[in-house]
């Protein structure tokens, strides 16, 4: 019986957007006459995509009303966390700020019916909750390519892209361009596998000369670090390093190991002399006897 009404109130709540909608058509101006078609030579644009037109709610299809009240029940017997999540896609594919009734109606997910739900997504760190409306929040509050690089500028130490990529959309391509730009530096992080975005300080840019170029190329570089060491001592500077003493504990090490090594074998073998002895007392008495 329960089914039958919510059946009986969804029908009345469609019949009323069917009158809706039909005044929205009657209200609107006739459509302009189309031009003519152009000439079979020239290819006409391809259409954009009009599928972010298209309401969230609109885009599933199901077969009678019984079938959308069965997946509306399933959706909110779903946990909280569940639900949290159909409403976050909502937000972040939208950018708008909508109201708990107008949620429920793209995302089928009642916020103000779910008390838990109502406050689990007021706290949630992607979510702002203003005048009554519900709002995705990104961590960095850029919308746009000239708010992208003033903000990567004031972070020297670099923002992953992982950070970035909610901010709005197209922000990947954004910072590809200001990369290819010469703004910004794109670099992977060896650990974590994430590009970052650092900022390229427009007063380090400085044109050098040629001859000063040749004259750095022409310099000698020691191949040995430990000619580094002696060249930074007789500069007057103090290496870090000692590559010489380092040697030299490494050789002593070394032969103290071998050493070792001899006085172990040298044991071995004495103990294996006088083994094998004591297994042939036969050719002492031998010896014995011949005398």
């Amino acid at each position: 019986m329960a089914l039958s009404q919510k059946l009986a109130q969804f029908n009345k709540q469609q019949e009323k957007l069917q009158a809706s909608l039909a005044k929205i058509n009657q209200s609107r101006p006739p459509p302009a006459p189309q031009p003519k078609a152009a000439p079979a030579s020239r290819k006409a644009p391809p259409r954009e995509s009009n599928q972010n037109a298209v309401p969230f709610s609109q885009r599933f299809s199901f077969q009678n009303d019984t079938e959308k009240l069965q997946q509306i029940a399933t959706i909110r017997r779903a946990p909280v966390g569940a639900q949290i999540k159909r409403v976050l896609d909502l937000l972040l594919e939208t950018r708008q700020a909508l109201l708990p009734e107008e949620i429920n109606d793209s995302c089928f997910v009642d916020v103000a019916a779910n008390k838990d739900l109502f406050e689990s997504l007021k706290s949630n760190v992607k979510v702002s909750y203003e005048n009554g409306r519900f709002a995705y929040k990104s961590k960095h509050d850029v919308k746009n390519k000239q708010e992208l690089l003033v903000l990567i500028r004031k972070v020297p130490e670099g923002i992953p892209m992982g950070d970035l990529k909610d901010s709005y959309p197209g922000v990947v391509n954004d910072a590809q361009e200001l990369k290819a730009s010469g703004d910004v530096w794109l670099l992977m992080n060896s650990d974590s596998q994430e590009d970052i975005v650092y900022p390229n300080d427009p007063k380090a840019k400085i044109k050098i000369d040629e001859d000063l170029k040749q004259l750095i190329r022409s310099i000698e570089i020691p191949r040995e670090f430990i000619d580094v060491e002696r060249e930074l001592t007789k500069a007057g500077l103090k290496p870090a390093t000692n590559t010489a003493r380092r040697e030299a504990q490494k050789g002593a090490l070394r032969n103290a190991q071998l050493t070792a090594s001899k006085k172990t074998k040298k044991r071995r073998e004495t103990k294996r002399t006088k083994y094998t002895n004591a297994h042939l007392p036969e050719l002492f008495q031998m010896n014995l006897g011949g005398k």
